[in-house]
């Protein structure tokens, strides 16, 4: 059976997905999208050029009618993020990128399942479920998946951990509002505050793991890429793979994707990131886990922070 993606907006995100893919197999198919057709064009025979040595993959550029049979949709097109810029400012811009697309491409693909990666994330799926007209369960936001998968890398770096053994989260908006549920944070099962006092052997050098530090890098990071080299875009297409490899699975997996809140921890009518189960069938169901009081108050002012954007644009 057949794994087709279609790939909207053939920039470097969008492009550095489509390479990650053929290197690692995910897709058996991938087309690629981009209103600039000469860059699609190169990128696709850049990367084609080379599947020689890869899994069994066709890759090539077309039009909207090219996404019929596809299983998963990306779109990553819109204006990139610019040094010192945030990605709330990129809201408008985007918005009105993504309405033009809405129609045309659900018209050949209505049962894809639709990843949005451009930003800023959160209000642009908000603005696709409203607007493809779609199940919202066909539509899932790459949300704080980078952000939690750069937590856990500086947490096994600390730890001097696999990466797989650390069990932590980056909810909330994917931004400046966004934060760490440290109380449902594990090494192993371990509260991740008490995983050095069970080592029975331990570390020479041990600083206090301050929470905010870790907070802080997190949401700094992005930004302190893009003013070092331009943009992000390898972190950000290993983190949509992984959605994408759950998707094809079939096997339900536990991430931090954006999609609509409907009244869990008290709030509604926003797309933000918690814990969501995603299979064959997208964003099958979400996971209301136990916060603390100051947590959900966190929770709380990233879905304001996001409601004022959304009270600010024309969608």
């Amino acid at each position: 059976m057949g794994k087709k993606v279609t790939i909207i907006g053939a920039g470097s995100v969008g492009s550095t997905i489509a390479y990650t893919m053929a290197v690692n197999g995910i897709a058996t198919e991938v087309a690629m999208i981009d209103i600039n057709e000469s860059k699609a064009l190169g990128e696709a025979l850049d990367i084609r050029q080379g599947v020689s040595f890869c899994p069994p993959i066709s890759i090539y550029a077309g039009s909207y009618m090219d996404a019929q049979g596809s299983d998963i949709v990306i779109l990553t097109s819109g204006i990139a993020r610019k040094p010192g810029q945030s990605r709330l400012e990129l809201a408008q811009v985007n918005v009105n990128v993504t309405k033009q697309i809405a129609p045309e491409i659900v018209k050949y693909a209505p049962n894809a399942i639709y990843i949005i990666v451009s930003n800023p994330v959160d209000i642009l799926t908000y603005v696709f479920q409203k607007v493809s007209g779609l199940p919202e369960k066909q539509i899932i936001g790459s949300g704080t998946i980078l952000d939690t998968a750069r937590l856990r890398a500086r947490l096994a770096e600390y730890y001097s951990i696999n990466q797989q053994n650390v069990h932590a989260y980056v909810f909330g908006e994917h931004g400046d509002t966004s934060f760490v549920p440290w109380s449902i944070a594990t090494i192993s099962n371990i509260p991740i505050d008490s995983y050095v006092d069970c080592l029975t052997e331990k570390p020479v050098a041990n600083p206090t793991l301050v929470h905010d530090e870790v907070e802080n890098y997190i949401r700094k990071s992005g930004g302190k890429i893009i003013s070092r080299k331009g943009a992000t875009f390898y972190a950000v297409a290993v983190s949509v793979c992984h959605i994408c490899k759950c998707i094809f699975s079939g096997a339900d997996t536990v991430l931090t994707v954006s999609s609509m809140m409907h009244g869990e921890y008290g709030i509604d009518d926003v797309c933000l990131s918690t814990m969501c189960v995603v299979g064959a069938g997208g964003m099958d169901s979400r996971i209301v886990a136990p916060l603390t009081d100051e947590e959900i108050a966190k929770l709380h002012k990233s879905a304001d922070s996001l409601k004022a954007v959304l009270q600010g644009i024309n969608i």
